[in-house]
């Protein structure tokens, strides 16, 4: 057995061999360690299917590459992976469910995933053992299906195994030492006592340079040893076998195979198994379980079943297949499934550690194997992968996560596999959590809240007892109508907008002007000014979108988006450890918390806060002599003091308001008051993610990422190539492969793009959108988006797909709102 070796993989479930498989691929020198046997963890229990259908871009890739991976897995290895081709059928009750796979078919097609139409009249005619007159119609995916769990691992196990990888059973890990250049790590043969593995005597360590860890249900204990938290904690999955349905056994004498049935919503999915069938349900009060740890004892064994707990479920797939009724049950199983608070797993660098790499937390684990495999082989190998992997990061969760609440939310995202996955849905389990001080005056004047990296954030403003559950929708919602009010008031007016959950980091010292300079591609604002800038990954994609605004010589305050606190924050320490040397002391602190920021925007911005700023001269402390567009000034607001930052992330004259977050209810109350007479309006994030598309401002997480670079988001003005920066060469060896267009739309007159819609040219895909919604400027729809680089001129017509549906879309020029900049630098 090795003792030294470039990369190991620290478990032996399916998305470990496919990982080790890659890597080993990839030419790295891969070892595998399994503390008991291959698939002993939930592969071995696990149904096997293979489902195409998720909402997000990243994960239909993943998913993607998996299904297209694990067919060629014969023709490499020699062992069959087990994979039956018989297609999955996603049927609908209702409409609204309809919709939900229409707004999905744009993701598929973005991604490239087959998929067909049926009316219940053609699914009646082709398997006619399936009730059909409640039904409105189905998806079909021809290309997916299932397969042997345990086949398939054998299968990745020996591939890697053929690229040079070593795979050692029966190994526990049992901690991690990290010296500056490897990791050391601490491992204890297990063995055979009484029908337990337990540990023996004999200890050893391995050496190596980068460390995977795929420990499935035993996140937790992972977690511990590396002093890390990993909100990946099992919840209790349980499905029934049943014995052979007569008429399923004849009509399969002359018909193939049934395709994986998905009755949504009935929460369900049902494929054949031996003449009979396999249910799996996704019910209510499934329990999480092994919070803190797996028990020793537990091997590849299940828990009893509770068919109370399925009893609905199962009376539906009777209802829908009444041919099941008179079946007995065969078998049962109940077992352990990982998952994480928002159901998208934890793949990528562990935060605050080097060349330590997590892949936890797969509730759909066999779906994405594959294509986890290839992309974080990508990520190790090549330094990113070909898609932005940000979505999957595991430091998309801070250390504010506790195991509390990622066993309840994991709960509510088990129950949530089948639920109408809105684009604008809002799950309420743990919440409120992370609220900002005027969190209480919000809510009593009608805030709608979203949910953003813990924070309770405005979605939207609605008077008191409206329901925004019910208001959900694939079209426009209950609450659109609110939220264009909003949008108008700040383009006609005032509004303010909580913006707390802004992350803010403090980077000073002697090396924090050089260290800057390097991390970032434009340049550096002077004193009391401002620049928008992007810290690039080494392969010259966008990394991080900062605000910076300059404090003192060798102080800045960053701003940066509030979704991903950690995962900003840790490349931002990173980089600095990296370059200590280099530039000298570089002092970084998270002072997220410490500073709220409210942002007054709108024509009559600067007549409120003349009201409450206090100044020798407040006649002119606003004006753009002393207070230009793009600079920072430490003002008084009544009581307050405030670091005023003059930008709007909705393009109209406007100040970012950034307080300290004791004195929030103060300021927030001086403004309301003041506001009385120019009618300032309360306004959320979605009328301000409208406005921003109306000037063509790029989101990070839409249009900006680590697959696109600066100069394919079409913003050389914010990259100064005269400097040298992290990643430049590769950025400009990289070219312009697809650029970033704002398009107006003239689509349905119910709905709007949520940013995920395929454009065409012709009948040729040429890009997808990244952003959509609402223009209150122009009445109709808007989106933001790459198409082909030759495509992304003013004025060329294109068409977007929407509702299955092909709609004109026209490519605007940037900032089709005020292109002039005129309402944002108005003076007064």
């Amino acid at each position: 057995m090795k003792t030294h070796v470039k990369s190991l993989v620290v478990g032996g479930g399916a998305v470990g061999a496919s990982i080790a498989y890659h890597l080993a691929k990839a030419g790295w020198d891969t070892m595998l360690l399994e503390r008991d046997e291959l698939t002993s963890g939930s592969t071995w229990h696990a149904a096997g299917l293979l489902p195409l259908f998720n909402m997000g871009y990243a994960t239909s890739h993943i998913h993607d590459y998996s299904v297209k991976f694990y067919k060629q897995l014969e023709a490499e290895t020699g062992l069959n992976a087990g994979f039956y081709v018989v297609g999955n059928l996603r049927m609908a009750q209702t409409q609204a469910r309809m919709d939900e796979y229409m707004v999905y078919a744009s993701t598929a097609e973005s991604v490239g995933i087959p998929y067909e139409w049926m009316t219940p009249a053609q699914i009646r005619e082709r398997w006619p053992l399936v009730r059909t007159e409640d039904l409105q119609g189905a998806i079909f995916h021809p290309t997916d299906g299932y397969i042997n769990p345990a086949d398939v691992t054998q299968a990745m196990a020996k591939g890697a195994r053929q690229f040079g990888a070593e795979i050692v059973r029966r190994v526990q890990v049992d901690g991690y030492r990290w010296t500056g250049s490897e990791w050391v790590v601490s491992c204890t043969r297990m063995i055979e006592k009484g029908g337990n593995l337990v540990p023996s005597d004999e200890q050893f360590e391995i050496t190596a340079e980068h460390v995977v860890t795929a420990t499935g249900n035993h996140a937790q204990r992972t977690a511990r040893l590396l002093g890390i938290k990993i909100p990946a904690i099992p919840v209790e999955h349980q499905y029934i076998v049943t014995e052979p349905d007569p008429m399923l056994v004849e009509y399969r004498k002359n018909h193939p195979e049934h395709p994986v049935l998905r009755d949504a919503d009935a929460k369900w999915y049902v494929r054949e198994e031996r003449g009979g069938w396999i249910l799996g349900p996704y019910e209510r009060g499934a329990p999480a379980c092994f919070e803190y740890d797996v028990p020793q004892s537990f091997r590849a064994d299940l828990f009893p079943l509770d068919l109370d707990r399925i009893e609905e479920e199962y009376m539906s797939m009777i209802h829908r297949i009444p041919s099941s009724e008179t079946v007995g049950l065969k078998d049962d199983y109940n077992g352990p499934i990982c998952y994480t608070p928002d159901g998208n797993p934890l793949v990528g660098p562990a935060p605050g550690l080097r060349n330590m790499w997590l892949a936890e937390g797969f509730s759909f684990g066999i779906t994405a194997a594959g294509g986890t495999g290839h992309y974080l082989a990508q990520m190790m190998v090549q330094g990113e992968a070909e898609i932005d992997m940000a979505a999957l990061d595991p430091k998309r969760y801070g250390s504010w996560v506790t195991t509390e609440y990622a066993a309840r939310k994991n709960e509510e995202c088990y129950e949530h596999v089948f639920v109408l996955h809105h684009p604008d849905e809002e799950r309420e389990a743990c919440r409120p959590l992370r609220t900002a001080p005027c969190y209480g005056r919000v809510k009593a004047q009608g805030a709608q809240f979203g949910c953003v990296n813990g924070w309770e954030r405005p979605n939207y403003y609605a008077p008191q007892g409206f329901d925004d559950h019910a208001a959900r929708s694939f079209r426009r919602g209950g609450w659109w109508q609110y939220a264009v009010d909003e949008a108008r008031a700040i383009r006609e007016g005032v509004g303010m907008i909580d913006a707390t959950a802004f992350t803010k980091h403090l980077v000073r010292g002697p090396g924090a002007t050089a260290f800057l300079d390097w991390f970032t591609c434009n340049k550096l604002p002077k004193v009391g000014r401002i620049n928008l800038t992007y810290a690039l990954t080494g392969n010259g994609t966008v990394r991080t979108e900062y605000t910076i605004v300059r404090l003192t010589e060798h102080e800045y305050y960053l701003i940066s988006t509030g979704a991903l606190t950690a995962y900003d924050g840790d490349f931002l320490r990173k980089a600095a450890d990296d370059k200590l040397a280099e530039f000298g002391w570089i002092d970084i602190h998270d002072v997220t918390t410490q500073w709220g920021v409210f942002a007054v925007a709108g024509p009559k911005s600067r007549d409120l806060l003349g009201k409450l700023v206090k100044d020798a001269d407040p006649a002119t402390v606003l004006s753009n002599k002393r207070f230009p567009w793009l600079s920072m000034r430490n003002i008084e607001l009544g009581m307050c003091p405030v670091r005023a930052v003059r930008v709007a992330y909705t393009g109209e004259l406007g100040w970012e308001l950034h307080h300290p977050v004791e004195m929030q209810n103060y300021l927030f109350d001086q403004i309301m008051a003041a506001g009385e007479d120019v009618g300032v309006t309360l306004v959320g994030a979605r009328a301000q993610n409208w406005l921003r598309q109306e000037k063509s401002y790029r989101a990070f997480g839409n249009e900006l990422g680590r697959d696109a670079t600066p100069l394919e988001a079409d913003l050389p003005r914010f990259v100064d190539m005269t400097k040298e920066f992290h990643g430049k060469s590769a950025m400009a060896q990289t070219g312009i492969r697809a650029k970033c267009c704002t398009l107006l739309i003239d689509g349905p007159t119910d709905a709007d793009p949520w940013g995920r819609e395929a454009l065409y040219e012709g009948d040729t895909k040429v890009g997808r959108l990244t952003s959509g919604g609402y223009s209150v400027a122009f009445g109709k729809s808007i989106g933001m988006g790459y198409v082909r680089p030759d495509l992304a001129v003013e004025g060329q017509k294109l068409k977007l797909r929407m509702f299955d549906q092909l709609w004109d879309a026209v490519v605007t020029c940037d900032s089709p709102y005020d292109p002039d900049n005129a309402s944002i630098r108005k003076d007064g």
